[in-house]
């Protein structure tokens, strides 16, 4: 390994500079180093009683006639200053070295002035807010994109339904819990390993055969190494984990049930369509969706989350398959109502085929909290401005009906949290969403909150 002195990006001023962070508050290194400080005055003052102090007097007074010398040829309002400074220069220049002979040996050559920002910020988010995200699909992931700058103790809590795909193939083939937004739930909280995001996102080409089902084709590497995961750790909790600390993820990530969950919806003509899969393409109103077995058994972890958090976020999804599963869960449901958190939904912004045609957004509240038995949601996240849908989309923007929203006893914040962009899809921006999540929730922080 090269010399950290001699590395490109390591230069004094840079290394000064990270030093400068290690001394920052709440980087928890200032106590241990005067912590040793006081080891080292203490065991100097054991030897000297140990000797009986004999030495201690003749340096006494050599110390004495040495500072009285250097009194009479410089004025001790000079020499004192200088003394102390040249002290300061030495402890500054110990721990300097300490510091980066440490440093040169847990991180990558050309990586060394980086680890105290990396301890910085992980300080800082460890002691960020308690955050549940729930959820499922490509909202739940845009969310948690977001928030991971803000906190690291954040649990996503992500519905186990889906059973199209290569997650319904697992399912079928191998009994596993469909593993595709547990995936893109880790994929989205890991710790800038871009290498090992990408790969866990990587999807094995179909094949232009017949058997284009067959194999690998088709199946996301993350999918199989979570199920492979789950099988060898003995379940999908302590696979999940496992797989968390693979990919650095800031958090955790649950499923709302390890039970085999098949979604059904019950239609305004009468028809019952069964598997998630299956609904957005019924052709129907939804009236209700219900789930076999009828009473999923909820993780206590997820439990133990709901319990402790500061701010629990519903999150942007498909209200009928990816949002309201998780409510199906009638432990989940009980612990939402009676939480003592802050609570937000985060509306979606266009309507979502098969699913929401002619919803406004209190339809989509009184479908949430009709699933959960009650309320629990006190403020909902809507765009401020209604967004402009290219010609290209086939969509309508969900109405925000304000009135009604104001007569149910639900905060309104409205933001802009779309992302600008020339592609055709409307779909929220992470940093901004996240932005003004936390804003809103630093300012209702201070005031008092609900008890449970």
């Amino acid at each position: 390994m090269a010399s950290l002195r001699n590395l490109p990006g390591t230069t004094f001023k840079e290394r000064t500079r990270s030093l400068g962070i290690w001394l920052l508050p709440g980087m928890q290194v200032k106590r241990w180093l005067s912590l040793m400080l006081i080891g080292m005055v203490t065991m100097s003052v054991g030897l000297a009683i140990w000797i009986d102090l004999r030495p201690v007097f003749r340096t006494g007074q050599l110390l004495e006639v040495l500072i009285t010398s250097i009194a009479r040829m410089i004025p001790n309002d000079i020499s004192g200053p200088l003394a102390v400074l040249a002290g300061l220069g030495i402890i500054f220049w110990g721990l300097y070295n300490t510091l980066f002979s440490i440093t040169e040996v847990l991180v990558p050559d050309g990586e060394a002035p980086d680890l105290a920002n990396r301890v910085l910020t992980h300080r800082r988010l460890s002691r960020g807010a308690r955050i549940v995200a729930i959820g499922g699909g490509t909202g739940l992931s845009t969310l948690l994109r977001g928030l991971k700058k803000y906190s690291s103790n954040i649990t996503a809590v992500v519905t186990v339904a889906d059973d199209g795909g290569s997650s319904g193939r697992l399912r079928k083939e191998f009994g596993a819990l469909p593993p595709g937004d547990l995936r893109n739930c880790l994929a989205a909280l890991a710790d800038e390993e871009k290498l090992l995001t990408e790969l866990f996102q990587y999807r094995f080409p179909k094949s232009t055969s017949a058997q284009s089902d067959a194999g690998l084709a088709g199946h996301s590497f993350g999918n199989l190494f979570l199920t492979v995961m789950a099988e060898i750790a003995g379940d999908w909790e302590k696979g999940l984990a496992a797989a968390s600390e693979v990919l650095a993820i800031r958090g955790q990530v649950l499923p709302s049930t390890v039970e085999n969950v098949t979604l059904w919806a019950d239609l305004e003509d009468g028809r019952r369509i069964e598997g998630e899969s299956n609904i957005p393409e019924s052709g129907g109103r939804i009236k209700r969706v219900g789930c076999i077995p009828e009473a999923p058994r909820a993780l206590p972890r997820v439990l133990q989350a709901i319990a402790e958090a500061d701010l629990i976020i519903i999150a942007p999804g498909s209200l009928f398959t990816s949002i309201i599963p998780n409510l199906l869960v009638p432990e989940i449901a009980q612990a939402l109502r009676t939480t003592a958190a802050l609570t937000v939904y985060v509306s979606n912004l266009v309507v979502q085929a098969g699913e929401t045609e002619g919803f406004t957004v209190s339809d989509h509240i009184k479908a949430i909290e009709a699933a959960a038995g009650g309320r629990f949601i006190q403020t909902v996240l809507v765009q401020k401005d209604t967004p402009q849908l290219h010609h290209q989309v086939k969509g309508t923007v969900i109405p925000v009906d304000r009135e009604a929203l104001a007569f149910m006893g639900l905060q309104l914040l409205g933001a802009d949290v779309i992302e600008k962009t020339s592609t055709a899809a409307i779909r929220h921006n992470s940093p901004r969403l996240a932005r003004v999540l936390m804003h809103w929730y630093g300012k209702r922080n201070q005031q008092p909150r609900k008890t449970a």
